[in-house]
Parts: C-alpha cells; structure tokens; sequence
C-alpha cells in the first residue's frame, strides 16, 4: 500500500531517526529528515511535508521556536 502522504521528521538522535523512518516507510509514506530547526524550517518551506515529527530539543534552537516560525 503506498500513501502520498510526505512526513519531515526533525531530530537530531540518529537512533530515533532511524527507527521512525523504518516504520513509516515500511508502511508507505515518502519520509524526509532535518537534523536541526533550521534545516527543518527549510525544508517545510520548500517541501511542505504534511506531517511533520518535531523534536523539542534540537541543538540549534528549541522545537516551540520551531513551531511559532511554522505558524507565522
């Protein structure tokens, strides 16, 4: 079964990143990845993924900044 769904996952823990996509392309969707809240925001920006998986402590800026500058 494919979904034309796209999800951006933004984390930095490559564990996680990688156990996330696994599943979610196992099950069909396009999964695309930022390792911090300004790749991720340029990728929102160019990709307009229709889910996106934020974690809250990034490196770069916190997750909340992330979601207010999505929200704008």
């Amino acid at each position: 079964m494919k979904n034309a769904y796209t999800v951006l996952i933004i984390e930095d823990q490559k564990n996680i990143v990688t156990f996330v996509r696994a599943v979610l392309t196992q099950e069909g969707y396009r999964v695309l990845v930022a390792r911090d809240g300004k790749e991720g925001l340029m990728m929102i920006g160019s990709h307009r993924p229709d889910l996106i998986l934020l974690d809250l402590g990034l490196p770069d800026m916190d997750g909340l900044d992330v979601i207010r500058q999505v929200r704008e």
